[in-house]
Order: structure tokens, then C-alpha cells, then sequence
């Protein structure tokens, strides 16, 4: 297999990148099966559509700056498990091969992390095994788009097992039945319960693995209190070689509403901001770990541009406008007043402003009035039939016969028929 190194990157900052799943755009969902449903017809199908849409993803990344992405663990179905026993490497070559080079010619950084039932350092034999031939599918994907092992497979060291010596020793013997493919992708995170970050760092340094830095697994999990976030940064930057690539870290924000670990439904960018601020360096690539996906990386990509024109948040704005109409229109027309000076790069108290919007609850009327104007773009255009539909759907959602779903799903099926781009692109249909 051949690998190959980025190219020279056209930033001089660090890259901001996002996990799995892409909101909001067409043709990028991942398609499943249960166990008892598998069949070769059924894999051939699923993985063809799965690698369509990480294409798709890949585009849109490529047209949003993004040059940060994990792939999902579930692109290819039952790709580590005996039901699948399909060479879809060898099947689908010519498609991992068109996305890798479109990866490649732009600079993306892909990686994958297997899920909490990889553990390497499992008593049991069987959960072991199985974990290594886990390893061994996430290193085939990422051979198969022909990245070089700068883009990684990301671990957990795993349980304790009420013996946290002997379970990292178990991790140690277990690395050593790893194939060289995958030692050479391999990175180790810690985590919120069992592993801190200096445990997790002297392992690294041990078996010459990198370390990824997780803040919020740190926050939960810390080893020393007194020592800031950017010194164990600074300290698991040691463990990366230059083969490696940037050092990568993870970022997240707690949810408040949930338990400790839980990820925050979006990145708060004033808080983003100040850690940006402390990092000192820019040969970080951050990974974030957050539920709206590419909506929080575009958000952190533009808080800390150095192209700083309005016309950034405007575009910005554009798939936001008719959400926050619909959650407050008092802070619609905050925001609007807020983008008057076309001199100015107000994008903190922007995306405050947005945040705050849909955090509040939506009421009847406002859901009406954002859902008529949308309605504005078709009602010289639509049929007698369509333009029935609507009208019968917001009555019956006056009268609390249906959700406001039924709505924005009349109004979304014409935004497709129509080919509206400018709806297409409007999360206010994911909201």
C-alpha cells in the first residue's frame, strides 16, 4: 500500500474538526443492518452507500475548511466481524481510492475511534481478540483510502479490573500482538473513570505511543489539580514524533443538564475562544467532540480566523436566520441590527446571540410566523395541490392536531422539488 504526506497546508493555524456524522446535508447519512438481517446483497448495498456518503461529507468539508474529520467506526457493517466476509476493500478499491485522493489533495486529517467495546486490556481472552481484529478493520479502512499514519486510530486503555497494575500490563503484552499497521496509526486518549492523562502518558512513553489530551475526560478524571490544561498538553506533545504529525487534542464542554462526560449539544464560542487563547502554540489539530457536529467546527473555525470579513457571519447567518426567527424574533432582529456595520467581525457575540435564541422555548406563533415566511419562497410557484397541503397542515397545527414537524416537512419535500439552495442550506429544517 502506498501512503502519502500532506501536502504544505495553506493555513498557519491549527485545524478544527468534527466526528462521524454531518448535520444538515443532503446525501451524507450512514445506513445499518441488524445481525440476523445480514447477507452479502444487503453489506454490498450498505457500503456502497455508506462510502457515497462519506464522500459527500468528505465535499463538504472541503468546501467549509475543514481539514479535520473522524470517520464513524460504523462505515463499514460488521466490518471486524466474521458476518461479513466480503473482501470489500478489494470490492470497493475504486472508491476508497477516489476519496482518499480528494482526502489527500486537500489536506484532510481523517482518523477513527473504535468504541468502548474495543478493549485491549480485557481478562477475557475472547473480548481481546476480538478488540485486535477491531484494531486491524480500522487500520484496513484507512490503508484502503491510502492516508499516511498521520491519521489515526484512537483507543482507551480500557478497564481496571480491580487491579489497575495489572491491567495496564495486560495492555502492554496485548499492544505487542498488534500488526505493525495499526502500532503505527495507534494513539491512546484518557478517560473520564479509570485512565488520567499521566497515566495515559507514561504508558505512551513506554511503548512509544502519542498522546491524545482530552480536557473535559480531565476535568472528571484529573491526576493533579494544580497543573493546568495546557501543561498536560504541553507534556503529551512530547510523546509525538514527527512522523506523527501535529499533535491532536480533544475538546468538549460539559452539558450541564446531564451527567459528567456528557457532551454539550453545541460549543459555547466565548469559552472556545479563551482555551484557543491559552494554547500558546498552533501545531495542534483539535478534534471536537460535540453534538451538533460540523455546525460547532464551522463556528470555532470562524471565531478564530485571521480573515475576519462580515461576510463570514452573514453567510453564516443565511442558515441560521430562520431558526432564530422561529425560537426569539427579538433576537432576529438583534442579530440583524448586530451585522449593520459591514466593517466590523462581531462573531462572539454572534454565535452568543444564536445560542441564546435556541435555547429558549418555541412558541405557536413564532413557529407560524418563520414557517410563512419560508412558505414565502414557494407560494407563487407550487401547485393548487401543494399549496392546499400547506395551508391544511397549519391549520391542523393551530388546532394541536399535528407537530410543527408536519409543517417543516411540507415545506422541506418543496424545498428539494424546487431545488431552493438557499432553504437547502438552512438548518432551520434540524432544528
Amino acid at each position: 500500500m502506498k501512503y502519502y504526506s500532506f501536502n504544505e497546508r495553506d493555513v498557519d493555524r491549527m485545524s478544527i474538526g468534527y466526528a462521524c456524522l454531518t448535520i444538515g446535508v443532503l446525501n451524507t447519512n450512514l445506513k445499518s443492518c441488524n445481525a440476523k438481517n445480514v447477507c452479502d446483497e444487503k453489506l454490498l448495498d450498505i457500503i456502497e452507500h455508506n462510502l457515497k456518503s462519506l464522500e459527500n461529507m468528505i465535499a463538504y468539508n472541503i468546501k467549509n475548511s475543514i481539514h479535520l474529520f473522524r470517520i464513524s467506526s460504523d462505515l463499514i457493517s460488521f466490518g471486524s466481524s466474521p458476518l461479513n466476509k466480503l473482501h470489500w476493500w478489494d470490492i470497493f478499491s475504486n472508491e476508497f481510492s477516489k476519496i482518499g485522493r480528494k482526502i489527500r489533495e486537500n489536506n484532510i486529517r481523517v482518523s477513527m475511534h473504535p468504541g468502548q467495546y474495543t478493549v485491549l486490556n480485557s481478562p477475557n481472552k475472547d473480548v481481546a481478540n476480538r478488540a485486535v481484529e477491531d484494531l486491524n478493520y480500522h487500520s484496513k479502512v484507512l490503508d484502503s483510502l491510502g492516508v499516511n499514519v498521520e491519521n489515526k486510530i484512537v483507543l482507551h486503555i480500557g478497564g481496571v479490573y480491580n487491579d489497575k497494575k495489572q491491567a495496564i500490563n495486560r495492555f502492554i503484552s496485548n499492544y505487542g500482538n498488534l500488526d505493525d499497521r495499526v502500532k503505527r496509526r495507534l494513539v491512546i486518549e484518557n478517560d473520564d473513570k479509570s485512565y488520567n492523562i499521566n497515566d495515559v502518558i507514561e504508558i505512551g512513553t513506554k511503548l512509544g505511543i502519542p498522546v491524545i489530551f482530552d480536557n473535559l475526560h480531565n476535568e472528571i478524571n484529573p491526576c493533579n489539580e494544580d497543573k493546568s490544561e495546557l501543561y498536560w498538553i504541553n507534556e503529551s506533545k512530547n510523546t509525538w514524533k514527527d512522523k506523527d504529525g501535529y499533535q491532536k487534542i480533544h475538546y468538549s464542554q460539559q452539558d450541564i443538564s446531564k451527567k459528567p462526560g456528557s457532551h454539550s449539544n453545541t460549543i459555547a464560542v466565548d469559552r472556545f475562544v479563551n482555551f484557543y487563547g491559552s494554547l500558546e502554540r498552533e501545531d495542534i489539530d483539535i478534534m471536537l467532540e460535540v453534538k451538533d457536529k460540523n455546525l460547532s467546527a464551522v463556528k470555532c473555525i470562524n471565531s478564530i480566523t485571521k480573515d475576519k470579513r462580515i461576510s463570514k457571519l452573514e453567510n453564516e447567518w443565511s442558515k441560521y436566520k430562520y431558526t432564530v426567527l422561529e425560537s426569539s424574533p427579538k433576537v432576529y432582529l438583534e442579530i440583524r441590527n448586530l451585522l449593520k456595520d459591514k466593517k466590523s467581525y462581531p462573531v462572539v457575540q454572534f454565535y452568543n446571540y444564536i445560542d441564546e435564541a435556541v435555547k429558549e422555548e418555541v412558541i405557536p406563533g413564532n413557529s407560524i410566523n418563520a414557517a410563512l415566511h419560508v412558505w414565502g419562497y414557494f407560494k407563487n410557484i407550487v401547485d393548487s395541490r401543494e399549496k392546499e397541503g400547506f395551508l391544511r397542515s397549519i391549520d391542523k397545527y393551530k388546532k394541536g392536531e399535528v407537530s410543527i414537524n408536519v409543517v417543516k416537512n411540507k415545506l422541506w419535500k418543496m424545498a428539494v422539488k424546487y431545488d431552493e439552495r438557499y432553504l437547502k442550506d438552512s438548518y432551520y429544517f434540524i432544528f
